[in-house]
């Protein structure tokens, strides 16, 4: 096992790199990039100047100028030269793409992200800003979708067959096959002023003057403001533990240990809890780093922007759309670390759970 772990280790700062240089890569390739919009908006804000100066049009003005790199951008005729090489160096585009992707996995080996564009602060600083609310959707999302899955699931797999395991089936392939967003969607239009009832807030985790409530309302506001976002991951989220309960269940208890037990004499309560669930809930316990990572950084990033919720997914959203490469690149660095991080630690605990799965001894 200790091989398997180092080669996993060894593994891990290829895949890394492998994706910094995709990502990368394609963020070269797409327009629109922080030179080309600070020149557009600076641009723009002379055009707006020169016309309400002659209130006449801005066309020949746009068009004036011109020189050596003013061609490089976009809208950036009309703007001296020099003027465009300072804003190149201001973000570092003044170098060859290979020499600032080099010189960003340096600065990211010794975990120095550097600082937003547009923000003026560190990404470092912004991420851990952002992490509380991220983090209260994927641990609450995660938390009640093992609480409702693994009873859902244990019961559909003894009354296997039944109408309820029929029609808690039909729940659990709409619930497979319509996306958490879908569902965030319908939550806003149905229960926070949409078009039907405001119940419920639809921005922020918590209400204007909170840090002035009690305790037990700062709670209730709290749960309050979490209650849609985390509804709709777990509507998105429950059905495929809840099926790998109900499979993991209908394997034990066919086996011949149960027989054995109900043989002699055992409830059935007992026969369930006290033996099949021990060996049946070891892939299911052994998939929650896994789940959690799911979580995290895939099905909370459109929840976040549908609810207007300040976090990490709303954060690497903007700076996308903004093209502030020191969040993107930043983000997706720390966070494709620990995901490979906790993947391997999903794996681990396969091991630890059940000691007969042996990844060394695959073939």
């Amino acid at each position: 096992m200790i091989n398997y772990v180092l080669r996993r280790l060894l593994l891990i700062p290829l895949t890394l790199f492998g994706i910094m240089v995709v990502n990368f890569g394609f963020a070269q390739l797409a327009p629109g990039g922080p030179v080309e919009q600070v020149l557009a908006k600076v641009q723009g804000q002379a055009v707006e100047a020169t016309a309400r100066i002659s209130g006449a049009g801005s066309g020949e003005t746009v068009s004036r100028g011109g020189g050596e790199g003013a061609g490089k951008y976009r809208g950036a005729q009309g703007l001296d030269p020099a003027f465009i090489k300072e804003i190149e160096k201001q973000f570092g585009f003044d170098r060859p793409p290979l020499e600032r992707f080099w010189k960003m996995m340096g600065d990211y080996l010794r975990f120095d992200f550097g600082k937003s564009f547009y923000r003026d602060e560190s990404v470092i600083r912004l991420v851990l800003e952002k992490m509380p609310v991220s983090m209260s959707l994927g641990l609450w999302s995660t938390l009640i979708i093992y609480l409702v899955s693994i009873p859902l699931g244990i019961t559909k797999a003894v009354r296997d067959g039944s109408s309820f395991d029929i029609a808690s089936s039909w729940a659990v392939i709409i619930g497979y096959a319509v996306p958490g967003f879908l569902f965030a969607i319908l939550l806003v239009v149905l229960f926070a002023g949409g078009t039907f009832l405001s119940l419920f807030p639809l921005r922020g985790l918590t209400s204007v003057g909170w840090e002035g409530f009690p305790w037990w309302q700062k709670i209730l506001d709290y749960f309050w403001h979490l209650a849609l976002p985390v509804l709709a991951l777990v509507i998105g989220g429950f059905a495929g533990l809840t099926m790998l309960t109900k499979n993991c269940f209908l394997e034990e208890i066919n086996k011949q240990y149960v027989v054995t037990a109900r043989a002699k004499g055992l409830t059935e309560q007992r026969v369930l809890y006290g033996h099949v669930f021990r060996n049946a809930m070891l892939l299911v316990i052994a998939g929650f780093p896994s789940a959690l990572v799911g979580i995290l950084f895939t099905g909370a990033l459109l929840v976040e922007i549908i609810f207007s919720l300040d976090g990490i997914g709303l954060l690497g959203y903007e700076a996308v759309v903004n093209r502030d490469y020191p969040v993107m690149f930043g983000t997706l660095y720390a966070f494709g670390l620990i995901g490979l991080v906790l993947n391997l630690l999903s794996d681990l605990t396969y091991h630890l759970v059940d000691p007969r799965i042996d990844f060394e001894a695959r073939r």
